[in-house]
C-alpha cells in the first residue's frame, strides 16, 4: 500500500479522518503539527511566536524529507500551510498519494470558530482571514492532489469510507 497523505484547510478534518483511516488500513498516523510540537517541546503558537512562520516552514521541510525516506507506511496529515512552499509539494508528491480534503468556506468558519490554538487565524475578523487564506491556497491544493474527496456534510467515518474505496 501506498502513504497517504492528506491536505486541505485548517479545520477540513485532516487529523479526524487520518487516525480513522490509519486505524483502517492498519498503518500508523502521523500528523506533521502534532510531530513538530513533540520534536520541539513547544505548541506550534510559541513557535510562531518565539521563532516566526518561515522557521516553522522550515521545521515542516526538514520533517517531509525524513519522512520520504520512511519504509513504514502512513497516513500522513500536515498543516494547512505546508503546500504552499514548492518544495514542500513535490516531497508530498513523493512520499505517498495526496488527497485534498475540500471543504466550504462556511464549513471552515464554523469548524474553526473559537479556536485558539490557530496562530495564522487569531486576533481580527475570521471571515476575512479564512477567505483571504483560502483564496491563496485552494490553487496550490487542486494542483498538488492525486485526488479531491469533499467534506462538506460528510461525517468522518464517510469520508473514511469514500478513501478506501
Amino acid at each position: 500500500m501506498k502513504n497517504i497523505v492528506l491536505m486541505g484547510f485548517m479545520g477540513a478534518g485532516k487529523t479526524t479522518v487520518g487516525k480513522r483511516l490509519a486505524k483502517a488500513l492498519s498503518c500508523e498516523f502521523i500528523d506533521t503539527d502534532e510531530r513538530i510540537e513533540k520534536e520541539q517541546g513547544r505548541k506550534i503558537s510559541d513557535i510562531f511566536a518565539e521563532d516566526g512562520e518561515q522557521a516553522f516552514r522550515d521545521m515542516e521541510t526538514d520533517l517531509l524529507k525524513r519522512l520520504q525516506d520512511s519504509k513504514d507506511t502512513f497516513v500522513l496529515s500536515i498543516g494547512g500551510g505546508m503546500p504552499v512552499r514548492e518544495e514542500n509539494r513535490a516531497l508530498l508528491r513523493k512520499i505517498g498519494t495526496v488527497v485534498y480534503l475540500k471543504t466550504s468556506k462556511d464549513e471552515i468558519i464554523r469548524r474553526v470558530s473559537g479556536d485558539t490554538k490557530r496562530p495564522l487565524l487569531q486576533g481580527g475578523a475570521l471571515e476575512e482571514k479564512v477567505t483571504s487564506l483560502m483564496n491563496a491556497r485552494e490553487h496550490i491544493y487542486m494542483e498538488t492532489a492525486h485526488r479531491e474527496v469533499v467534506t462538506d456534510g460528510k461525517y468522518p467515518q464517510q469520508i473514511v469510507e469514500e478513501l478506501m474505496k
